[in-house]
Protein backbone atom coordinates (compact mmCIF):
# COMPACT_ATOMS: atom_id res chain seq x y z
CA UNK A 1 0.00 0.00 0.00
CA UNK A 2 1.39 3.40 -1.02
CA UNK A 3 0.72 6.11 1.57
CA UNK A 4 1.11 9.88 1.24
CA UNK A 5 1.75 11.83 4.46
CA UNK A 6 1.05 15.52 4.91
CA UNK A 7 0.01 17.96 7.66
CA UNK A 8 -0.51 21.62 8.51
CA UNK A 9 2.05 21.93 11.33
CA UNK A 10 4.93 21.79 8.87
CA UNK A 11 7.40 19.29 7.46
CA UNK A 12 9.57 19.32 10.60
CA UNK A 13 6.72 19.15 13.14
CA UNK A 14 6.90 16.45 15.84
CA UNK A 15 3.48 15.19 14.76
CA UNK A 16 4.86 14.31 11.32
CA UNK A 17 7.40 11.97 12.91
CA UNK A 18 4.55 10.33 14.82
CA UNK A 19 2.50 10.03 11.62
CA UNK A 20 5.39 8.44 9.76
CA UNK A 21 5.85 5.89 12.56
CA UNK A 22 2.13 5.07 12.31
CA UNK A 23 2.32 4.71 8.52
CA UNK A 24 5.38 2.45 8.66
CA UNK A 25 3.40 -0.04 10.72
CA UNK A 26 1.21 -0.39 7.63
CA UNK A 27 3.59 0.00 4.68
CA UNK A 28 7.16 0.61 3.54
CA UNK A 29 6.00 2.68 0.56
CA UNK A 30 5.76 6.10 2.20
CA UNK A 31 5.83 9.55 0.61
CA UNK A 32 6.02 12.80 2.61
CA UNK A 33 4.83 16.05 1.01
CA UNK A 34 4.05 18.70 3.62
CA UNK A 35 4.17 22.47 4.05
CA UNK A 36 7.66 23.83 4.70
CA UNK A 37 6.32 25.95 7.56
CA UNK A 38 3.38 25.83 9.95
CA UNK A 39 0.03 26.48 8.27
CA UNK A 40 -2.38 26.02 11.18
CA UNK A 41 -5.74 27.63 10.48
CA UNK A 42 -5.07 27.77 6.75
CA UNK A 43 -8.22 25.78 6.04
CA UNK A 44 -8.74 24.72 2.43
CA UNK A 45 -6.82 27.70 1.06
CA UNK A 46 -4.97 27.54 -2.23
CA UNK A 47 -1.99 29.71 -3.16
CA UNK A 48 -2.74 31.64 -6.36
CA UNK A 49 -0.93 34.97 -5.96
CA UNK A 50 2.65 33.67 -5.73
CA UNK A 51 4.67 30.74 -7.06
CA UNK A 52 4.85 27.39 -5.28
CA UNK A 53 8.38 26.29 -4.42
CA UNK A 54 9.38 22.70 -3.73
CA UNK A 55 12.25 21.55 -1.52
CA UNK A 56 13.49 17.97 -1.77
CA UNK A 57 14.67 16.50 1.53
CA UNK A 58 15.38 12.98 0.31
CA UNK A 59 13.87 10.17 -1.68
CA UNK A 60 10.06 10.61 -1.68
CA UNK A 61 10.36 13.48 0.85
CA UNK A 62 9.37 17.04 -0.06
CA UNK A 63 8.49 20.32 1.64
CA UNK A 64 6.20 22.78 -0.14
CA UNK A 65 6.29 26.54 0.30
CA UNK A 66 2.54 26.78 0.55
CA UNK A 67 -0.57 25.52 2.28
CA UNK A 68 -1.67 21.96 3.10
CA UNK A 69 -3.93 22.06 0.04
CA UNK A 70 -0.98 23.15 -2.10
CA UNK A 71 1.03 20.24 -0.72
CA UNK A 72 -1.57 17.64 -1.60
CA UNK A 73 -2.07 19.14 -5.04
CA UNK A 74 1.69 19.07 -5.70
CA UNK A 75 1.87 15.47 -4.53
CA UNK A 76 -1.11 14.11 -6.45
CA UNK A 77 -0.92 16.39 -9.47
CA UNK A 78 2.85 16.32 -10.02
CA UNK A 79 5.14 14.26 -7.80
CA UNK A 80 2.95 11.15 -7.62
CA UNK A 81 0.99 11.70 -10.80
CA UNK A 82 2.17 8.42 -12.30
CA UNK A 83 2.19 6.50 -9.01
CA UNK A 84 -0.78 7.75 -6.94
CA UNK A 85 -1.17 6.73 -3.31
CA UNK A 86 -3.75 4.27 -2.02
CA UNK A 87 -4.23 6.34 1.14
CA UNK A 88 -3.50 9.86 2.38
CA UNK A 89 -2.84 10.52 6.07
CA UNK A 90 -2.81 14.09 7.36
CA UNK A 91 -1.42 15.00 10.80
CA UNK A 92 -0.82 14.16 13.49
CA UNK A 93 -2.03 17.64 14.36
CA UNK A 94 -0.82 19.30 17.54
CA UNK A 95 -4.21 19.98 19.09
CA UNK A 96 -7.76 18.83 18.47
CA UNK A 97 -9.76 19.28 15.28
CA UNK A 98 -13.24 18.81 16.69
CA UNK A 99 -16.67 20.24 15.88
CA UNK A 100 -16.44 23.41 13.75
CA UNK A 101 -12.63 23.35 13.99
CA UNK A 102 -12.78 21.29 10.80
CA UNK A 103 -13.75 24.41 8.81
CA UNK A 104 -10.49 26.14 9.80
CA UNK A 105 -8.22 23.12 9.94
CA UNK A 106 -5.43 22.70 7.42
CA UNK A 107 -5.08 19.12 8.64
CA UNK A 108 -8.65 18.26 7.70
CA UNK A 109 -8.49 20.33 4.52
CA UNK A 110 -5.49 18.35 3.27
CA UNK A 111 -7.61 15.23 3.64
CA UNK A 112 -10.45 17.02 1.85
CA UNK A 113 -8.20 17.79 -1.11
CA UNK A 114 -7.13 14.15 -1.36
CA UNK A 115 -10.80 13.15 -1.27
CA UNK A 116 -11.49 15.50 -4.18
CA UNK A 117 -8.82 13.58 -6.10
CA UNK A 118 -10.64 10.35 -5.29
CA UNK A 119 -8.03 9.07 -2.82
CA UNK A 120 -9.20 7.79 0.61
CA UNK A 121 -7.95 10.17 3.30
CA UNK A 122 -7.80 10.30 7.08
CA UNK A 123 -7.06 13.38 9.20
CA UNK A 124 -5.51 12.63 12.60
CA UNK A 125 -5.30 15.08 15.50
CA UNK A 126 -4.10 14.81 19.09
CA UNK A 127 -6.11 16.63 21.75
CA UNK A 128 -3.78 18.24 24.28
CA UNK A 129 -5.85 19.46 27.21
CA UNK A 130 -3.38 20.13 30.00
CA UNK A 131 -0.87 17.62 28.62
CA UNK A 132 2.44 18.60 27.06
CA UNK A 133 2.55 17.87 23.34
CA UNK A 134 5.39 15.37 23.58
CA UNK A 135 3.47 13.48 26.25
CA UNK A 136 0.13 13.62 24.46
CA UNK A 137 1.54 12.31 21.16
CA UNK A 138 2.26 8.99 22.88
CA UNK A 139 -1.47 8.27 22.66
CA UNK A 140 -1.62 8.86 18.91
CA UNK A 141 1.56 6.84 18.47
CA UNK A 142 0.16 3.83 20.29
CA UNK A 143 -3.35 3.84 18.82
CA UNK A 144 -2.81 5.39 15.39
CA UNK A 145 -1.94 2.33 13.32
CA UNK A 146 -4.75 0.29 14.88
CA UNK A 147 -7.35 2.92 14.01
CA UNK A 148 -5.99 3.66 10.52
CA UNK A 149 -5.79 -0.05 9.68
CA UNK A 150 -9.43 -0.57 10.65
CA UNK A 151 -10.64 2.44 8.66
CA UNK A 152 -8.52 1.68 5.59
CA UNK A 153 -10.02 -1.81 5.44
CA UNK A 154 -13.43 -0.29 4.70
CA UNK A 155 -14.73 1.13 1.43
CA UNK A 156 -16.12 4.64 1.88
CA UNK A 157 -18.68 6.44 -0.27
CA UNK A 158 -17.44 9.01 -2.74
CA UNK A 159 -16.73 12.38 -1.18
CA UNK A 160 -16.25 11.04 2.36
CA UNK A 161 -13.15 11.45 4.53
CA UNK A 162 -12.37 10.39 8.09
CA UNK A 163 -11.55 12.78 10.94
CA UNK A 164 -9.84 11.08 13.90
CA UNK A 165 -9.17 12.78 17.24
CA UNK A 166 -7.15 11.13 20.00
CA UNK A 167 -8.16 12.16 23.55
CA UNK A 168 -5.84 14.01 25.93
CA UNK A 169 -5.22 11.00 28.13
CA UNK A 170 -2.33 8.58 28.54
CA UNK A 171 -2.27 5.71 26.02
CA UNK A 172 -3.36 3.11 28.57
CA UNK A 173 -6.21 5.35 29.74
CA UNK A 174 -7.95 5.38 26.35
CA UNK A 175 -11.38 3.79 26.82
CA UNK A 176 -11.88 2.74 23.22
CA UNK A 177 -13.00 4.12 19.88
CA UNK A 178 -16.37 5.74 19.13
CA UNK A 179 -17.82 6.65 15.73
CA UNK A 180 -19.31 10.09 16.28
CA UNK A 181 -21.21 12.98 14.81
CA UNK A 182 -19.50 16.34 14.33
CA UNK A 183 -20.28 18.44 17.38
CA UNK A 184 -20.81 22.16 17.72
CA UNK A 185 -18.81 24.41 20.01
CA UNK A 186 -19.82 28.05 20.21
CA UNK A 187 -16.92 30.28 21.22
CA UNK A 188 -19.02 33.42 21.07
CA UNK A 189 -17.26 36.56 19.87
CA UNK A 190 -13.64 36.10 18.81
CA UNK A 191 -11.23 37.56 21.36
CA UNK A 192 -8.96 40.13 19.71
CA UNK A 193 -6.02 41.22 21.83
CA UNK A 194 -4.30 44.49 21.00
CA UNK A 195 -0.57 44.86 21.67
CA UNK A 196 2.22 47.29 20.81
CA UNK A 197 5.53 46.16 19.33
CA UNK A 198 8.95 47.60 20.40
CA UNK A 199 8.76 50.19 17.62
CA UNK A 200 5.44 51.52 18.88
CA UNK A 201 3.24 49.98 16.19
CA UNK A 202 -0.05 48.33 17.11
CA UNK A 203 -0.66 44.69 16.25
CA UNK A 204 -3.31 42.11 17.11
CA UNK A 205 -3.66 38.46 18.13
CA UNK A 206 -6.78 36.42 17.56
CA UNK A 207 -7.87 34.33 20.51
CA UNK A 208 -11.01 32.44 21.50
CA UNK A 209 -14.03 33.63 23.41
CA UNK A 210 -15.75 31.70 26.16
CA UNK A 211 -16.56 28.18 25.00
CA UNK A 212 -20.07 26.73 25.23
CA UNK A 213 -20.24 23.09 24.18
CA UNK A 214 -23.36 21.60 22.66
CA UNK A 215 -24.56 18.62 24.67
CA UNK A 216 -24.78 15.20 23.07
CA UNK A 217 -23.23 11.83 23.71
CA UNK A 218 -22.65 11.01 20.04
CA UNK A 219 -20.45 14.00 19.22
CA UNK A 220 -16.70 14.10 18.73
CA UNK A 221 -16.49 16.58 21.61
CA UNK A 222 -18.18 14.27 24.06
CA UNK A 223 -16.20 11.21 22.98
CA UNK A 224 -12.80 12.80 23.51
CA UNK A 225 -14.02 14.31 26.79
CA UNK A 226 -14.81 10.77 27.95
CA UNK A 227 -11.35 9.50 26.97
CA UNK A 228 -12.45 7.86 23.72
CA UNK A 229 -10.89 8.16 20.27
CA UNK A 230 -13.41 9.97 18.06
CA UNK A 231 -13.82 8.84 14.45
CA UNK A 232 -16.06 11.18 12.47
CA UNK A 233 -16.93 10.60 8.80
CA UNK A 234 -17.16 13.96 7.02
CA UNK A 235 -18.84 14.63 3.68
CA UNK A 236 -17.68 17.19 1.13
CA UNK A 237 -21.25 17.87 -0.02
CA UNK A 238 -22.28 20.89 2.09
CA UNK A 239 -25.80 21.06 0.67
CA UNK A 240 -28.52 21.21 3.34
CA UNK A 241 -31.16 19.10 1.66
CA UNK A 242 -34.09 19.93 3.96
CA UNK A 243 -33.67 23.65 3.26
CA UNK A 244 -33.22 22.89 -0.44
CA UNK A 245 -36.69 21.36 -0.57
CA UNK A 246 -38.32 24.24 1.28
CA UNK A 247 -36.63 26.79 -0.99
CA UNK A 248 -38.02 25.11 -4.06
CA UNK A 249 -41.50 26.11 -2.90
CA UNK A 250 -40.34 29.60 -1.99
CA UNK A 251 -38.98 30.41 -5.44
CA UNK A 252 -41.15 28.37 -7.79
CA UNK A 253 -43.34 31.38 -8.55
CA UNK A 254 -40.23 33.27 -9.76
CA UNK A 255 -39.67 30.91 -12.69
Amino acid sequence: MRILLTNDDGYHAPGMAVLEAIARELSDDIWVVAPAEEQSGAGHSLTLSQPIRLQKHGERRFAVRGTPTDSVMMALGLLMKDSPPDLVLSGVNRGANLAEDVTYSGTVSAAMEATLYGVPAIALSQCLGSMRAVEAFETAAKWGATVVRALAAKTWPKGVLMNVNFPAVAPDAVKGVRVTEQGFRDYGATAIEERVDPRGFTYYWFGLGREATEAGHLTDLQATHEGLIAVTPLHLDLTHYETLESLKDAVKHLS
